[in-house]
């Protein structure tokens, strides 16, 4: 069984090559989409580390030079990605990551916000979605953020009333643990920076539509979407999923106790802090000082290194921040060869045949509903995003008025946040909570159906109201 996981991208790749070339496209471009499913299948199945699947997609593209028979060409696609602005400003925003971690801010906005809010269980479950929302547009990896920062500040509270996995689960234990869970999927929604994907269905949005999405336009239209769904969340899981413990005066002394042994907030938490706004302040505002988004954040990142938030070991030995620059620069240049091959184009005009005369407003919904739902079938985020993102923007860009493409391009991107709540599998935090033990898997396939049918109820309203 190993070996047959360990095979099976190469399987796929070589019986679909086999395959007659369909009409309208080159045996070429059949050849790299034969590739570029095997890559896809890879990240599913993850018999190597994803980084490595990508590499080897591009590096034998390159070598059989299936999207230029120029040695040189070829080359400089397969590296086409690591020159990619959009990858280096992923690489920053997780070495931001680290400084809150390093600085010890991160655990002590947690902290700050228990002991003002936690009085009771309703009133943590804010504080746990505080927490994440603050730390969010800094952190594009909701693994660190939630798993890595709430999760074990989190975890330290459900003892404290005697509820554990095995004993009192319901007691608050597993509506903290759902409440946290489902406040991250929002917030990754809520801010281009949020989530790591986010940023990657952007630039293969670039790459394949010349459409380019800034981070104040995302957060202009998600924003005012997902803080209704933020504040909601909470409250509606403390009605669906009630806890039997409804105060919680231990959790703010418990809290209290914790920042004093932290000890008065530090300098460097301080510089932490101004770099973080500085950042969002050049992410939001940074076209109007003629200042690009991802200069701002390396920017940053050399100042965080100068002034010792972190050190340069701690940039150079930063294996998480290493492992997906090279896996998103790789996939944004297999995305793009989509496009330069003519595959994108064929497949379009294949599938919008069948939706001609259908009314605009009807297709965007039914692409937004749909690229939300075969989520499902996924086990990572970014899978998802480089496997169906170039297919859905290929269905709509013969479809779709040139005017509202750029929309529907970026509802769709958006939804890649929200859509990580409806199975334990489907984002990096879910097996982290999941595994926490507080909620069975029925019950966490039941809660992941009904909050996944309200933020794709979200998704379809703002798709109506935007189009």
């Amino acid at each position: 069984m190993d070996y047959l996981k360990k095979f099976s991208p190469v399987v796929v790749a070589v019986l679909m090559a086999m395959l007659p070339t369909p009409e309208g496209l080159t045996a070429e471009a059949w050849y790299f989409l034969s590739i570029f499913v095997g890559v896809v299948v890879g990240l599913i199945v993850e018999p190597v580390p994803a980084a490595l699947v990508g590499l080897t997609g591009v590096s034998v593209v390159a070598m059989l030079g299936l999207v230029d028979p120029s040695a040189a060409a070829s080359r400089n696609w397969m590296l086409s990605g690591f020159s990619n602005g959009v990858i280096w400003l992923i690489f920053a925003a997780f070495m931001f990551a680290k400084g809150y971690q390093k600085t010890g801010l991160g655990k002590r906005i947690s902290l700050i916000l228990i002991k003002f809010l936690g009085k009771s269980t309703l009133g943590l479950g804010y504080a746990v979605a505080f927490s994440d929302a603050i730390l969010s547009p800094f952190m594009p990896s909701n693994t660190a953020r939630s798993a890595g920062t709430i999760y074990p500040v989190a975890s330290n509270i459900p003892p404290m009333f005697d509820s554990y996995a095995d004993k009192n689960p319901r007691k608050i234990g597993s509506y903290l643990c759902w409440v946290a869970f489902a406040a991250t999927c929002v917030t990754s929604s809520m801010f281009l920076t949020a989530l790591a994907p986010n940023l990657l269905a952007v630039d293969i949005i670039q790459q394949t539509t010349g459409i380019n999405i800034q981070w104040g336009q995302w957060a202009s239209i998600m924003l005012p979407t997902m803080l209704p769904l933020f504040f909601l969340t909470p409250w509606l899981a403390y009605v669906i999923y009630p806890p039997t413990q409804k105060t919680s005066p231990e959790a703010p002394a418990w809290a209290a106790d914790e920042l004093k042994r932290m000890g008065s907030i530090t300098v460097k938490e301080l510089l932490m802090l101004g770099y973080a706004v500085m950042a969002l302040i050049f992410w939001i505002f940074g076209k109007q000082f003629g200042v690009n988004s991802t200069v701002a954040a390396v920017f940053v990142l050399t100042l965080m290194v100068l002034s010792g938030i972190i050190d340069w070991e701690d940039v150079i030995t930063n294996k998480g921040a290493w492992n997906v620059l090279v896996w998103f620069a790789t996939l944004v240049a297999m995305a793009s060869g989509l496009k330069k091959t003519g595959i994108l184009t064929w497949i379009g005009e294949l599938v919008s045949v069948y939706l001609q005369g259908m009314p605009m407003e009807t297709v965007a919904i039914m692409l937004v509903i749909l690229f939300f739902v075969l989520h499902y079938f996924f086990a990572s985020t970014t899978a998802h995003t480089t496997a169906l993102l170039p297919l859905f923007l290929a269905i709509a860009g013969p479809i779709l008025p040139a005017e509202m493409l750029p929309r529907v391009a970026l509802l769709l991107a958006a939804s890649l946040g929200v859509m990580g709540i409806i199975t334990p599998y489907a984002t990096g935090p879910a097996p982290i909570w999941y595994g926490a033990g507080f909620i069975s898997q029925a019950r966490w396939w039941a809660l992941g159906a009904i909050f996944g049918g309200l933020y794709l109820a979200a998704m379809v309203v703002v798709t109506i109201l935007y189009v």
